[in-house]
């Protein structure tokens, strides 16, 4: 590889990894061209699979600010690099694995934290963003219909408090005319 194709191979994935939520590094060994193909669907949409140099790969992350992953360089390596749902990506790693053991997860860096296989693995056990925030806005919407019940049950319970004082206070006034009356 030419000293030009190098520099831009870099400057490329040094894009990719400041440009990406997340980047996974898996080794590779053993899996058919028609594997990786299936890898690169089960990723999804918002997830690219690459295979890069281990040396270059590793200049263009510590030039992206990237230096966790620095002794995962070994052996053949490509990175998943996440621009969207990190928990869909981890999924499709975590399920193509286990379809094929060959693909081994060496781990990863998410949103600037080092990731472990085992805490990828985690990831990929969660919901779909979208599913959590659906249930986080049905929590806050169930706890603001309830303030809003309380709200509105003070005026009524107030006027339910003032009419039993106001019978409270006619009750002796009423024995009284009673009570003469019946004299």
């Amino acid at each position: 590889m030419a000293r030009a194709e190098k520099v831009t191979a870099v400057a490329e994935l040094k894009d990719r990894f400041e440009s990406s939520n997340a980047a996974v590094l898996t080794e590779y060994r053993g899996l058919t061209v028609a594997q990786l193909k299936q890898l690169r669907v089960s990723l999804g949409e918002h997830a690219k699979f690459a295979v890069a140099k281990n040396t270059l790969s590793k200049i263009a992350a510590n030039e992206a600010g990237v230096t966790s992953l620095d002794d995962l360089f070994q052996g053949p390596t490509a990175i998943a690099f996440v621009s969207g749902d990190v928990v869909e990506a981890a999924k499709g790693l975590r399920d193509f694995a286990k379809a094929n053991p060959l693909l081994i997860i060496k781990g990863g860096v998410v949103d600037g934290k080092s990731m472990t296989p085992e805490q990828i693995t985690t990831l990929a056990d969660l919901e779909p963003r979208e599913v959590l925030l659906a249930k986080l806005a049905g929590a806050m919407k169930a706890k603001q219909s309830q303030a809003a019940a309380t709200f509105n049950a003070l005026p009524t319970q107030m006027a339910r408090l003032v009419e039993a004082l106001r019978a409270k206070r006619e009750e002796p006034a009423a024995a009284e005319t009673t009570g003469d009356s019946g004299e």
